[in-house]
């Protein structure tokens, strides 16, 4: 999962998945869900996002995260 903000457009993108979008849909003013070939969410886009969201921090919890680097 990645998250694009985008301060030109004051826009948020959260990526689920690298599979490209064949289909964009409105589920509200403003906060549209891509959707792949097979039905499967690709991300959101959510606008106006600094008026809606507190963007100043980003909290995770429980998640199965996997470490990627070099091993101490």
């Amino acid at each position: 999962m990645k998250l694009h903000y985008y301060p030109e457009t004051d826009s948020l993108y959260i990526e689920l998945s690298e599979k490209p979008g064949v289909e964009t849909r409105e589920v509200s003013d403003g906060v549209n869900v891509d959707i792949d070939a097979r039905g499967n969410l690709v991300g959101f886009d959510i606008d106006r996002a600094a008026n809606r969201l507190d963007l100043s921090s980003l909290e995770t919890t429980a998640l199965p995260l996997r470490h990627d680097g070099p091993k101490p």
